[in-house]
């Protein structure tokens, strides 16, 4: 558990009358807990706050506290992808943001869950793809993956999914992640503070566009910063992960005031659930975001992208019953 998700729990122990939404028995609708006058309370696990995780899940909470009956929903702090599907197991956590290798990796119980063991985690939707960005400053000499042998690199957060797919795009470019150069272990807020102080050499980051603490380096007076191109690590890739999971995209010029677009690796986002979760639940919970999408649109950008025709694509676990009650009745079920 996290030190954020630590102390929540440890926060609302102190509390005494919720002492339930922090344990792990759940209640009998498959949700971390009940609060008074038989209001449901939903959190929701997303990443730090300065990502698109965190405001994209505060929207989500927002519209489920509004317009499902009962329910009060939360967005959490955490470390993202890997140690939110923790969180649902343990029962800390109902609704998670993950990306969709960690996913494949959580219900085949390997690499980051090796140890943990495998969490049958079941999808609600595919919301939007999540960018990898290699960034660094202009002076750093550093213009490809190659050149960050011997730096100083963050390659993301212990507990996110990021950290996990930094180090196999390291690895499909003939650079083994712990040995030829020196990691960090940082959340994007605190690593673009210190790619601005001049303590790292270069950043990963993987989450969706535009990401509010990128926009800040990008911002910030007298740093000249980049964003360096990462196709061409793609085929390496594919060759060991397949040809559907990881995926060339663009990031616009625009996005990041850059001279031209930048074509880089992608990989889908969903929003999931631990498979306890009732039917009326999960189908409530799915059916409100997409009726609610134009509010969550103005929340954040990202969620432009959702839509009922594009959720099915991309996802690497099976499907919630609840949901898939949902896409059926929108007609794109077709499995």
């Amino acid at each position: 558990m996290t030190s954020r998700k630590t102390t929540v729990c440890l926060a609302v122990t102190a509390a005494a009358i919720f002492v339930a939404a922090c344990g792990n028995g759940g209640t009998p609708d498959g949700t971390s807990g009940a609060g008074a006058a038989g209001v449901q309370r939903l959190s929701i696990a997303t990443g730090g706050t300065g990502g698109v995780y965190y405001p994209y899940g505060g929207g989500i909470a927002q519209v489920l506290t509004k317009h499902l009956p009962n329910v009060e929903a939360t967005a959490e702090v955490t470390a993202a992808s890997v140690d939110n599907i923790k969180f649902l197991k343990q029962g800390t956590s109902d609704i998670a943001f993950t990306m969709a290798d960690t996913a494949q990796d959580a219900v085949s119980g390997r690499e980051a869950f090796a140890d943990f063991g495998a969490v049958p985690v079941r999808a609600l939707a595919v919301l939007y793809s999540n960018y990898m960005h290699l960034v660094t400053r202009a002076e750093s000499g550093i213009s490809s993956v190659g050149d960050l042998r011997g730096r100083v690199v963050s390659i993301g957060t212990p507990g996110g999914g990021g950290t996990a797919q930094a180090e196999r795009i390291l690895t499909a470019a003939g650079i083994d992640p712990k040995r030829d150069l020196r990691p960090q272990y940082l959340g994007v807020a605190q690593a673009v503070d210190a790619l601005k102080d001049g303590k790292l050499d270069a950043l990963f980051w993987s989450g969706g566009v535009p990401t509010a603490a990128i926009l800040d380096l990008v911002n910030t007076p007298g740093v000249t910063s980049r964003l360096l191109p990462l196709d061409d690590v793609l085929p390496a890739l594919q060759k060991t992960y397949g040809t559907s999971l990881y995926y060339r995209t663009v990031v616009p010029k625009d996005v990041y005031k850059m001279p031209a677009d930048v074509g880089v690796v992608a990989v889908a986002n969903m929003l999931i659930v631990a498979d306890r979760m009732t039917d009326q639940m999960a189908y409530d919970v799915t059916r409100t975001l997409f009726d609610q999408q134009a509010t969550l649109a103005g929340v954040h950008p990202q969620a432009r992208e959702l839509s009922v025709e594009k959720a099915l694509t991309g996802a690497t676990i099976p499907f919630h019953p609840g949901a898939i009650r949902f896409y059926r009745e929108r007609g794109v079920w077709t499995q």
